[in-house]
């Protein structure tokens, strides 16, 4: 059995023309996709990347935690691609890996101010 998956009118990249053992692997890192998003912790990390690159201390002050929670949590958004880094001597900055990861966001935001 063929299944659509479609948004607004349009495939997305393709996706309606796999066989359903790819179909179903993509929905399921799709799903683990959805998971990480379902922290807290994770999306208030997003949102102060969102303006600009930071490190984990400046993380952590801004959201008033600790630099191990920051870590801990940094380390699955970078498992997941939704965060990239880079070093400057000493420091790790970070920042959200792509466009997609702001427009995920800002989507979301937007469907529950709705």
């Amino acid at each position: 059995m063929q299944l659509e998956f479609r948004f607004g009118g349009y495939d997305t990249m393709g996706i309606a023309n796999m066989d359903d053992s790819n179909y179903d692997d993509t929905l399921y890192q799709l799903a683990d996709l959805f998971k990480v998003f379902g922290d807290p912790t994770r999306i208030r990390i997003l949102s102060v990347l969102s303006k600009q690159e930071l490190c984990v201390q400046d993380i952590a002050d801004a959201l008033s935690m600790t630099q191990s929670a920051i870590s801990h949590q940094l380390r699955i958004l970078k498992q997941s691609a939704l965060v990239k880094f880079r070093r400057e001597g000493k420091t790790i900055y970070y920042s959200l890996a792509d466009d997609h990861v702001a427009t995920i966001m800002a989507q979301g935001l937007e469907h529950v101010c709705e």
